[in-house]
């Protein structure tokens, strides 16, 4: 049986990140990225547009360098597994949410674009730029 777990999305934050640390001292940094697409359809020519949100969590040194660099409208592409939260609610419902565990970042566009702010973290260099997989991520998750 053959299992793949890989999701590779880039579009723009919908807002700041939230960045926090947990009782271990680990970052944890949050945050949603819009996935825009447009298509016209064969019937009508009707041109179309939609919107899907993802949201993504980052873990340890990843989290902390998105944290301080990713800003809202900021280009984004994002490299990692999709990870499933289940639990019942006060009422008794069942609920889960699907999300995105990053596991490699890139800043799309140089600095000032795509709504960023402040310096990459490569010093200011124009072009992607990449925060590398952290290893603390996979102890959290086995």
């Amino acid at each position: 049986m053959v299992m793949v777990n890989k999701v590779i999305v880039a579009g723009n934050i919908t807002a700041d990140p939230d960045l926090r640390f947990i009782a271990s001292g680990s970052a944890v940094c949050e945050f949603t990225i819009a996935l825009n697409r447009a298509y016209t359809r064969r019937q009508t020519q009707e041109r179309v547009e939609e919107t899907a949100f993802v949201d993504v969590v980052a873990w340890g040194r990843t989290a902390e360098v998105c944290g301080e660099y990713l800003k809202k409208g900021r280009a984004t592409l994002v490299e990692g597994r999709l990870t499933q939260s289940r639990w019942e609610a006060p009422d008794g419902r069942k609920m889960s949410r699907l999300r995105v565990t990053a596991e490699s970042v890139q800043f799309l566009g140089g600095r000032g674009q795509d709504g960023a702010s402040g310096e990459a973290p490569s010093g200011g260099q124009a072009g992607p730029q990449e925060v590398p997989p952290d290893p603390e991520v996979q102890s959290l998750f086995h």
